[in-house]
């Protein structure tokens, strides 16, 4: 009796546990999901230097370019010169004893600046490479001073020394002066020229080595090097240069406006020529032209295209310098402007002319130009724009990712639906395309 209802319980239990297992559940819904979200509007249309938007929502074309921008290397170049010197006695030979000067030479070197008179400068980099040869048998210590290029106030001074030698085998000393940074009087011993460096060099023999005997045959030469100059400031006459010069300017965000109308009012382009350097100068816009897509151009035309006009000099000194402006404006009052920018034009060439120290030298070479001094041409245009659009196209790209890969949850079917509104002043198409078959 006992043994049975053993068997009754077990029975009972294997029921009910095969009754609870467990089977998979499957839920069939519907869903509602945004699988994007996305916004066409014009301000697909704007760049921070082309084309943006005023302090009132409206767009506006809101351009500034610099054309030119003319650097003191530019107008002053001072190019690599080597200068060389070859010392010799005047006798026939004689013992020299140890510490004995018998080089003692102050030179004068001009640096070939056509059309340039420089006074001073001061050097934001500059080297000169040194070479020695020696043709006496000890040691020879060399002295060279630059006594107008100064720092701190004190003039540069070096010594060094080369190894001994003879007349086919001289011994040979090099060495680097470094003159960054250095401010150097070009006017020379007189104090009243220009473009000259000067020199002076002393040789000696070495104080604690041997008398030797020097003939006129013994050639001691130094060869120096003046390169890789840059500068940061100059004063002098900087010459009777003319710059003529002929830009391009593509505006690419022009292109999205080839099949609509484009209309412009109270436009207003302007030219500025801006001289930070203490010279005068003279300007000239030559012509200004655009191109646009279909190959359509336009000149511009007004009373400031080829006309010469003056450029004062800046005023002032270092941080103190004070630009002058010469601005030429075009608006509807005096040129074709509208019709020139209404013309689309993707393509500008602009030509035009520079002149510096047209009166030559009347300043007395009291021409300057400091760290901060430039002389830039800047095209400027700020006006507003009301634009028509015919058949313009808005397009976007994005993609659909819908896995499918996974057990839990599948899409069995459903609709993509499209949602859009329009704050546009005028009625528009909407049409979604399928770029990939799956």
């Amino acid at each position: 009796m006992m043994l049975m209802k053993r068997l009754l319980l077990l029975l009972l239990t294997g029921t009910l546990i095969i009754s609870c297992r467990k089977e998979p559940t499957i839920w069939e819904s519907d869903w509602s999901l945004p699988l994007v979200s996305d916004t066409l509007d014009l301000r697909d249309l704007v760049n921070d230097s082309t084309i943006g938007v005023n302090g009132a929502g409206y767009y506006q074309l809101n351009l500034e370019r610099t054309l030119f921008d003319l650097d003191i290397n530019e107008v002053v170049e001072i190019p690599d010169t080597t200068i060389e010197e070859i010392f010799t006695i005047s006798f026939i030979s004689f013992t020299a004893a140890p510490g004995f000067s018998y080089v003692n030479s102050t030179e004068e070197h001009t640096i070939d600046l056509p059309d340039v008179e420089l006074k001073e400068v001061t050097l934001k980099q500059g080297f000169i490479d040194i070479i020695v040869e020696n043709p006496i048998a000890t040691t020879t210590i060399f002295n060279v001073s630059l006594p107008g290029a100064k720092k701190d106030g004190i003039p540069f001074s070096g010594t060094y020394s080369a190894p001994p030698g003879t007349q086919s085998n001289p011994g040979v000393a090099t060495t680097t002066i470094d003159l960054s940074g250095y401010n150097i009087d070009m006017t020379g011993l007189s104090g009243y020229g220009s473009n000259m460096l000067t020199s002076q060099i002393t040789v000696m023999t070495d104080p604690s080595g041997p008398s030797v005997t020097i003939t006129n045959q013994d050639e001691t030469k130094v060869k120096a090097k003046f390169r890789d100059v840059n500068i940061f400031y100059a004063r002098g006459y900087f010459g009777n240069k003319v710059y003529e010069e002929t830009d391009t300017l593509d505006l690419e965000a022009l292109d999205i406006y080839n099949s609509g109308a484009l209309d412009l009012g109270n436009t207003d382009l302007e030219f500025e020529f801006e001289n930070a350097i203490k010279v005068s100068g003279q300007g000239k816009l030559l012509s200004v032209e655009n191109v646009n897509t279909v190959g359509d151009v336009v000149t511009l035309t007004g009373a400031e295209v080829g006309n010469t006009f003056s450029i004062d000099p800046a005023t002032g000194i270092w941080d103190g310098l004070t630009p002058t402006y010469r601005t030429l404006s075009f608006n509807t009052g005096n040129s074709n402007i509208e019709n020139y920018l209404e013309n689309l034009g993707k393509s500008h060439r602009i030509a035009y002319q520079i002149q510096l120290n047209p009166w030559g030298n009347n300043t007395g070479s009291y021409n300057e130009w400091y760290p901060n001094s430039r002389l830039r041409v800047k095209l400027k245009a700020n006006m507003p724009l009301s634009i028509g659009m015919n058949d313009l196209v808005l397009k976007d790209t994005f993609d659909i990712d819908i896995d499918q890969s996974e057990n839990d949850v599948k899409l069995l079917s459903g609709e993509l639906l499209l949602e859009a509104s329009n704050a546009f002043p005028y009625s528009a198409d909407i049409q979604l395309l399928f770029l990939d078959e799956s």
